[in-house]
């Protein structure tokens, strides 16, 4: 049998209690935070495009393509256009995420849960028409066979309030409700006088359409009064030949308005896809075409939904730190582990330093406690106290003394006991005196 040395110091005593308090602690603060951090990102995204309205479709695509790069697969849905696109945003069954929607159609009332990622590019109007002579202004179609689209319809929509304006509707006018092809053909075979379009102006039916000798594209000799009076269009201009310089497409500067095309957003969308969905919309947007400028989208100045906070930091400070640096999948890692640790350091910090300050209270009041009884009892002792009173006095000095020596304390805190011990000699020693 192994001898222990009487003169080794005592070896610290461990505290299941305190130990398992504190593991308690830990786990628990561990997962208040992963139960309230952001989760991991999902690696899918569903979008709503349009097929036979706007350019919405081929830049879903482009997206689809970068963001795979990233890990992340964009779920491309067609719609018959941008209306369709936010009643499914709205609609709380559809699992649609993002989509693609023009100014000017909504209402941020009606949709709480929708926020804007930001304008992505111009959408203009393209009113096209066949008349012996031109026409400027949207008046001159009253009583026309125009086709301003399908009902439910984003075109149709915004056109039809800025005929209204006009004085033109339903009552005066033939509306018809001929999609992008169905309109075009009708055009071309007299069936309708005018048909109105929204969409880039790469898009190839527009293409065909202004190189059509037989049709003409409306020069709206208005439409910086109509921006005006409608705050989410904008006054564009066409250069002439901006189509085709070879046969100096359009022959003439067009004066057009547009709305800008928007991305609208459920507000639920995790912060990291926000991020990865702007940075893709960044490499294909910012380019310049035929009405934007080098860097203009995507833009945060133009936009009918409330802005979403995400979307406010990449306009403000640009992709985060770590995405510039690291592939997405990594980056989001990161991400999170300094999402979770900072916050699990700023709560464990302050009580790491609290513990030896709770250990150290805890032991010295047990000695403290000791003083407490020993001046209480110092305090009764003088001359005229009896000696039954001082044969008391010693056994409950006696008491204390024998607590002190069955207390357990660390090796540092040893030098209390000592001189514990020397106080209690102390006033054993007035006691006697006492007692004569």
């Amino acid at each position: 049998m192994t001898q222990l040395d009487p003169m080794a110091p005592p070896k610290p005593k461990f505290s299941f209690i305190a130990w398992g308090f504190w593991s308690l602690f830990v786990i628990g603060a561990a997962a208040s935070i992963y139960r309230y951090a952001d989760p991991a990102p999902p690696k899918k995204l569903v979008i709503s495009t349009g097929e036979g309205e706007g350019n919405y479709e081929s830049y879903a695509k482009a997206y689809q393509t970068l963001m795979k790069l990233d890990g992340v697969n964009l779920d491309v849905r067609q719609s018959s256009g941008a209306w369709e696109n936010l009643e499914r945003l709205k609609d709380p069954k559809s699992d649609v995420e993002v989509g693609f929607v023009h100014d000017g159609l909504g209402n941020p009332d009606d949709a709480p849960d929708l926020v804007s990622l930001g304008s992505m590019y111009y959408e203009p109007i393209w009113i096209f028409y066949r008349a012996n002579k031109k026409i400027s202004r949207l008046i001159e179609t009253k009583g026309k066979r125009f086709a301003v689209g399908p009902l439910g319809g984003g075109t149709r929509r915004l056109v039809e309030a800025i005929l209204n304006a006009n004085g033109i509707n339903k009552t005066n006018t033939k509306l018809t409700d001929d999609g992008w092809d169905d309109a075009a053909k009708a055009l071309r075979a007299n069936r309708v006088d005018v048909i109105a379009l929204i969409g880039t102006p790469d898009e190839e039916l527009i293409v065909q359409l202004v190189k059509d000798k037989s049709i003409q594209l409306m020069n709206m000799d208005q439409a910086d009064a109509i921006a005006r009076q409608f705050p989410y269009l904008h006054h564009l201009t066409l250069p002439h030949g901006a189509i085709d310089l070879a046969t100096n497409s359009p022959a003439e500067d067009i004066n057009l308005i547009s709305p800008t095309a928007t991305l609208i957003a459920r507000n639920d969308v995790h912060p990291a896809l926000i991020y990865l969905l702007l940075k893709t919309a960044s490499e294909i947007h910012n380019e310049p075409g035929v009405f934007e400028k080098k860097n203009e989208f995507p833009s945060d100045t133009d936009y009918q939904f409330p802005l979403s906070d995400d979307a406010k930091e990449f306009y403000k400070s640009g992709t985060p730190f770590w995405h510039r640096f690291l592939p997405f999948w990594l980056a989001t890692i990161v991400q999170r582990f300094i999402f979770l640790v900072l916050p699990t350091m700023a709560i464990l910090l302050p009580v790491l330093r609290l513990i030896p300050r709770m250990r150290q209270w805890r032991i010295k009041s047990k000695i403290y406690r000791r003083y407490g009884e020993l001046k209480f009892l110092e305090m009764q002792i003088h001359p005229k106290t009896s000696k039954d009173h001082l044969d008391e006095f010693l056994k409950r000095l006696d008491r204390i003394e024998e607590q002190v020596k069955n207390m357990k304390v660390p090796l540092e805190y040893t030098e209390h006991l000592y001189g514990l011990r020397g106080h209690i000699d102390f006033v054993r020693a007035r006691i006697h005196s006492a007692q004569g």
